[in-house]
């Protein structure tokens, strides 16, 4: 167990040091502004360039079944997520009494942080560039993360897979779902953007 800890410790130190070099890189934003956008816009034939698909928000949530019994959990959950986040999580709420889960209306059952502008490209770079390669076996995206209208969906096993998390630091290993919405009208669109920005396709690599 002492090792384990180590390892996973070391890390989060080395994800650190990768990502402290990275941010000297160009950013996100100015990379989608200055060949992103001019390079969807041509493919796609759009005339107005407010109409070329963008990033709009990114959504990360954490789901707390467990704080039914376990009152601490929002409490765990809502400051490693802001550690994730930069941004405090707001707490969310049960819309309806469920008796099979003894889960009662207005209760609290997990917490939720929306980033946008600097925030949201400070997390999306680093999710790109720091998180997925941490990935075990890691083979990329499914296409089928990308929904109907454009919008990522990646669901994480556990949150210490980010680099501010501390394996002997936190309670639980608890998973956490990420979405990255955009302004696309379609999927097809969507998956376009999100490739430009260097999210890797399961589907991309096959065809190599």
């Amino acid at each position: 167990m002492k090792l384990l800890k180590e390892l996973k410790n070391a890390y989060v130190r080395n994800a650190e040091k990768t990502y402290n070099v990275i941010t000297n890189m160009k950013s996100f934003k100015t990379t989608y502004i200055e060949e992103i956008k001019p390079k969807l816009q041509k493919k796609y034939g759009i005339k107005n360039a407010f109409s070329v698909p963008r990033i709009e928000k990114a959504v990360i949530n954490i789901g707390l079944g467990e704080a039914v019994t376990n009152k601490k959990a929002i409490e765990h959950a809502q400051k490693q997520l802001e550690q994730i986040a930069g941004q405090k999580p707001v707490i969310t709420k049960a819309r309806k009494s469920i008796a099979a889960y003894k889960i009662r209306k207005g209760l609290p059952i997990g917490v939720k942080v929306t980033l946008r502008g600097k925030k949201m490209y400070y997390f999306i770079e680093k999710l790109i560039r720091v998180v997925l390669p941490r990935l075990r076996d890691f083979r990329g995206i499914k296409d089928s993360s990308v929904d109907q209208h454009g919008n990522l969906n990646i669901g994480f096993t556990e949150q210490t897979i980010f680099p501010e998390i501390e394996y002997d630091k936190i309670d639980k290993i608890r998973g956490l779902e990420v979405t990255i919405v955009t302004s696309s009208k379609n999927k097809e669109h969507g998956r376009e953007l999100f490739s430009m920005l260097g999210i890797p396709f399961a589907s991309d690599k096959q065809k190599i």
